[in-house]
This record gives C-alpha cells, structure tokens and sequence, in this order.
C-alpha cells in the first residue's frame, strides 16, 4: 500500500511525532536530550523553520513547527533524525534503526487549534504520568512559553504574542489554559489527524487544503461505498 502524501503548506503550523523504533527508548540520558536540542536549534536556524513548542518524552518527540517553505520541514527533520542517531550509536555503542520509519505529522487550523496543539504537547508528560504538572518536565517548552524561561529554539507564534500586551501577560494567559486538562475529544481529534497525516481544522479549513492540493485531506468513511439503486429501464 502507497504511503499517503504529506499535506503541507507554506507557513502553515504543523504538528510532528516522531518515535522510536518499536516504540522503545530514543533517549536514555539527559545528554541525549540536551543534544537532540542542540541539533533542533541548529537545522531549525538553517531551513528557517520556526519551533513554537516541543516535548521530547523518552520513545518519542513532539514538534510544533511553522515554515516559509514547503521543503524546510522535511529537510530539517532528515538532517535532525540522522545527526540524532549517529550520536546515540555512538554514545550508546549501538547500530541500526533508532526512529521507526517516516514522522507523522499534520498541518493545522492556527486560529482554532495552534494554543490547543501546544497544551496537548506540553501537557504530554502529565497524561503520560510522568509528572503532576507541565512546570515539573524539563524536556518541554513549556518554561519558555509559560514562564519566560531563555530559549534558543523556540519563536512563538503570532496567536500565542495575541494572548497580551507584554511578555510577563502573555506568559501568565498561558498559564491559565493549563489550570485544566485538555478535552480527551480534543485529544483523540489531534492524534488521529497527525497519526493519519490529515489536515486538523473545521470544513472550511480542510476544504480549502484539499482544493489547493487536489486531494482529500481528511479520514474517509469507513466501509464500502454505498451501491446506487440501479435505473429501471
């Protein structure tokens, strides 16, 4: 079976997992870690691609990214993953596979789901049980986003700058979306369109993708298509 195409758009945030092969460990240190940032940081800075959140969990990364160019996030993520693994075999005297095969990844509405997608990422530690709130995870974005904490990496969307005047009320309006757990219909709505690499955003946002692409963007139906009662002649 063909692999579905990606759906990309220019300057269109897209939501990317990535996993571990088999789903088992890509980090196992927190070196591991502070090196997959560091190579985040610098293939992010040569395609020009912007990361406005991240959760880096022990078989998996979470990546929310917005670029100019249609090619920027696939060529960031082939530099990224390559570099990541020439270290770990090296550091961990390990060889093969470390990612299990092509990221996953869906475009998605801003206007409607961009602060919903960074709180489902940023919150990936609390439903993994890891930690009882999102400040406790030092593998996030979400000190930078929520508490002013320096990034390198991280360039925060034009909807995000929206939630205040300055940086000290757009930090503690981000807070306040954290006071409560994200709906688990939201949850299941963007794990299926990133799992599935369809578009996440209402009709008229999947409409206008499909148009501009020339292809369905979203799940179809499941079953076979209804037969039509045959013409009587």
């Amino acid at each position: 079976m063909p692999r579905r195409p990606r759906v990309i758009l220019p300057n269109v945030p897209q939501h990317i997992i990535q996993r571990g092969n088999n789903r088992q460990a890509c980090f196992y240190a927190n070196e591991d870690y502070l090196s997959y940032l560091e190579g985040l940081k610098e293939y992010s800075d040569k395609t020009e691609c912007k990361i406005h959140a991240y959760a880096l969990m022990t078989n998996h990364v979470h990546l929310l990214v917005s670029a100019g160019k249609v090619e920027a996030i696939a060529a960031m993520m082939k530099a990224l993953g390559q570099r990541y693994v020439q270290y770990v075999n090296k550091m961990h005297q390990r060889t093969g596979t470390l990612w299990e095969g092509r990221y996953k990844s869906c475009p998605i509405q801003a206007e409607t789901y961009l602060l919903a997608c960074q709180r489902y990422i940023e919150l990936n530690p609390v439903r993994a049980n890891m930690v009882s709130h999102s400040a406790e995870y030092r593998w996030s974005s979400y000190a930078a986003n929520a508490q002013g904490a320096d990034s390198k990496i991280i360039q925060q969307h034009i909807l995000y700058q929206a939630l205040g005047l300055d940086s000290a009320s757009r930090q503690a309006a981000y807070r306040e979306l954290f006071r409560f757990q994200l709906d688990v219909g939201l949850v299941d709505e963007i794990r299926k369109a990133t799992n599935g690499n369809y578009a996440l955003g209402n009709d008229l946002f999947t409409a206008q993708i499909a148009q501009t692409l020339g292809r369905r963007v979203t799940a179809g139906k499941a079953g076979r298509p209804k037969l039509k009662p045959a013409k009587v002649l």
